[in-house]
Order: structure tokens, then sequence, then C-alpha cells
């Protein structure tokens, strides 16, 4: 028999059994897929950047429809997209606010000093692994633009040496906090305007000799605040969001002009306190 006729044969039969095995097998391991998580997905915003804590949005939607994860759960998605999610599973959503990315710090060149010509890799956590300080303050943004280079918005800009953000553009993904090596952005609650722009937690005199706009945890916001939304911590002032009215006081009286009553708004978008120093959470 002619050798390529046997030849032929065999890889025919060969490809017969192995596409036999392929059926088999693929029957044996068939698992169904909800058609809901389809639709989930369809629904999410797409950006895949991880922020929900699963590997993308096909994982968020497979685990919203099989009940690990609230249909609420992507920090990307407003209040439409969680209904939206809310209908396909057959509950009802809570509603969703969504988080602005907030730079906890005011200390740029004009209020802080630099103790060094920084020449190196521009990458913020590779400066604070190696120890590396060449600004006045130990807390404030190093500037280098970590943050930068993860926001899938391009919301963040670096100003002056702190880094900004334009939370017109913010998804509130958080990928700029868990990227920040200082631990200096924090996600605001979109519909809260009032925040603190400072890390610094060294005791007020320190916190003088490094930085002129840094919190020097007087307490006098504590006590001006009518709902008790603030506390001071190792000397540093923060904010409970859930607590506060956004009534001003604080930054009115703040002597250290470091609370913002900005935060998550375009600048010009809050409204004016007398005293206070709107417009500064963005510069």
């Amino acid at each position: 028999m002619n050798p390529i006729l046997i030849t032929t044969l065999v890889i025919t039969v060969i490809g017969i059994v192995v596409g036999f095995g392929l059926v088999a097998t693929g029957r044996k391991f068939h698992v169904e897929v909800d058609e809901r998580e389809a639709a989930v997905r369809a629904a999410l915003p797409g950006n895949n950047c991880g922020a929900c804590g699963f590997a993308g949005c096909d994982a968020m939607a497979a685990a919203i429809v099989k009940g690990e994860a609230p249909v609420n759960g992507c920090p990307v998605g407003n209040e439409p997209v969680a209904n939206a999610i809310g209908e396909i599973m057959g509950v009802k959503a809570d509603e969703v606010i969504r988080g602005i990315a907030f730079v906890r710090c005011k200390g740029s060149c004009e209020y802080t000093s630099n103790q060094a010509n920084y020449i190196g890799e521009g990458d913020c956590r590779t400066a604070a692994f190696n120890g590396i300080r060449f600004t006045s303050c130990d807390y404030g943004c190093l500037g280098l633009g970590s943050c930068v280079k993860v926001c899938p918005q391009n919301a963040i800009t670096v100003r002056d040496g702190v880094a900004v953000v334009d939370p017109a553009k913010c998804v509130g993904c958080g990928l700029c906090a868990k990227t920040c090596p200082r631990g200096l952005i924090e996600l605001v609650p979109e519909n809260r305007h009032v925040a603190v722009r400072c890390s610094n937690k060294d005791k007020g005199p320190t916190v003088r000799k490094v930085c002129s706009a840094g919190c020097i945890g007087c307490m006098l916001c504590t006590k001006l605040c009518p709902t008790g939304a603030i506390t001071v911590t190792n000397n540093l002032a923060h904010i409970d969001y859930e607590q506060c009215i956004q009534c001003g006081a604080c930054a009115a009286k703040c002597p250290a002009h470091v609370i913002s009553i900005q935060a998550g708004l375009p600048v010009g978008a809050a409204p004016a306190v007398p005293g206070s120093q709107t417009g500064e959470s963005h510069e």
C-alpha cells in the first residue's frame, strides 16, 4: 500500500479518536454558565481596574451571580449601574455613594523645603523603600507620581511637588490609594466635601518646623464641630464622614488652613464658608 495513503489514514483515525475524546471530555466537565453573568458583565463599567478585589470585571460579574459579592460591589460603578445589576439579580441595590480620591497633603514647595535634589527612578514606592528623604516632611507627598501612573482615568497630576486629583475624572477605583507608599490618599464620599489635607502625626512645634501648612493638633476643630465628627488622634485631625454635616465651621477657624471644604468637588462647586480656604483641595 502507498506509504502516503497509510500515513493519511493513520492521521485521520487519530484525528477522529481525539475528536471523540474531546467531545466526551467536554460533556463530562461541562459547567453551566448562568445567563445573568453575561448580563451583569455588560452592566459593569468595564474598567478592569481590580479595585473591587477581583481580577477584573469578568471575575466580579461571576462573584455577583454566585452571591460572593454585592450588586453594588463595584467601586467605580455609580448608583444607576448598581440598580441595573440589582434588577438583573432580582434584588434592590442600596444607595451607592461614589468615593473620590483625596490627597491628605498640602505640603507643596511653598510650605515645605527640599532636603536634597533627587535624581533617580520616578517612583514613590522605590524612593520610600530605599528610605530616601528629599523633603522636610517625612509624612508628605513624595511627588514622584506613582499614583499618576496607576490612575486609569488620568485624573491625577503632580503640581508643585504634590499629587492633585481632578474629581471630575476620578471614578473612585482606589488604585492610587493602594499605590501610595505613605498612605496619603483616601476615598472621600462624593457627597462629603470636608477633609483634612495633612498626614503628619508629629506634635505641633515639630510640624511647624517642616511644613507651615500642616495640622498642629490644636483640637480647635473638635471643639467647634457640632456633631463630634472630628477627632484628633496622634496629633492629627480626621473627619468621620458619616457624622459630618458639612457646616464648614472647622475649615473657617482652622489656624493652619489645612481643612478643605472642596474634597470631591470641582473647584468652586462647594458652598462658600466665610473665612474658609475654598478651592484648596485641588492645588
